[in-house]
């Protein structure tokens, strides 16, 4: 694992599973409860293989002093020649946002993450949360997430881009939306147009989103994470209509 060469933030960098164990958890109050990030993937780690899927790989982030945490596991392949399943973990010992997991799917050809719509399932750290349930209970949403998140990656791949006019006008109005900073704005286009990977000449949505990806590699943990939430919103990749 390797951390980011991008640093936006003190403590904002990429570990190892045995290093969230190290995270202290805040003392809880009487309306909240912080949980363990260590805690927290441990369990989504259990309920996932209770149902019969393998993790191949596994990745995770630290924030803010390790306030927050993001992880990503990948699954054992699923049969498609294009990419396999992977879920995506967020904890915040902050208050800033809930506990829970997304389904998405890695990209075979360079590992590029898409994540389909917000996260199936998540629980406020209040006295009643109970992460043995809330991960089985996520589980069981999984195999439909994924299965509609292949539906709609496969729609963007049968969506031409029509111009490369088209292309600049959808990237800059990804930087407006908080997708990427404005200074990647040009290395995003510069990708569609100059893919590193041949499996994305095609002139489609598909290639344009495979773009954002690409250049989100490079991201920190926060940043990651806040790119591929709003590129779901952006593509439509949620179920609702495309903000693009």
């Amino acid at each position: 694992m390797t951390t980011s060469p991008i640093l936006a933030n003190k403590g904002d960098k990429f570990v190892e599973l045995a290093d969230l164990a190290l995270v202290p958890t805040p003392a809880p109050t009487d309306t909240w409860r912080p949980v363990s990030h260590f805690d927290v993937v441990q369990a989504v780690k259990s309920a996932i293989q209770t149902r019969g899927f393998t993790i191949a790989t596994e990745r995770f982030g630290l924030a803010r002093d390790g306030q927050k945490m993001f992880g990503v596991l990948t699954l054992g392949l699923t049969g498609h020649p294009d990419w396999t399943y992977c879920v995506g973990i967020r904890n915040s010992h902050d208050q800033s946002f809930a506990a829970g997991i997304c389904c998405g799917v890695s990209v075979l050809v360079c590992s590029n993450l898409c994540f389909g719509g917000e996260h199936v399932l998540k629980r406020r750290h209040t006295s009643g949360i109970d992460l043995s349930e809330m991960a089985q209970d996520a589980s069981r949403y999984l195999g439909e997430g994924f299965v509609g998140l292949e539906e709609r990656l496969e729609d963007l791949r049968d969506r031409p881009v029509k111009s490369e006019d088209e292309a600049r006008c959808l990237v800059v109005k990804a930087a407006e939306y908080g997708a990427i900073p404005s200074c990647d704005i040009l290395p995003v286009f510069n990708e569609y147009r100059h893919p590193r990977h041949a499996e994305f000449n095609s002139r489609t949505r598909w290639s344009l989103l495979n773009a954002f990806t690409e250049i989100a590699h490079k991201y920190p943990p926060s940043r990651h994470d806040a790119c591929h939430r709003r590129i779901t919103r952006l593509f439509g990749l949620g179920g609702q209509p495309a903000v693009l």
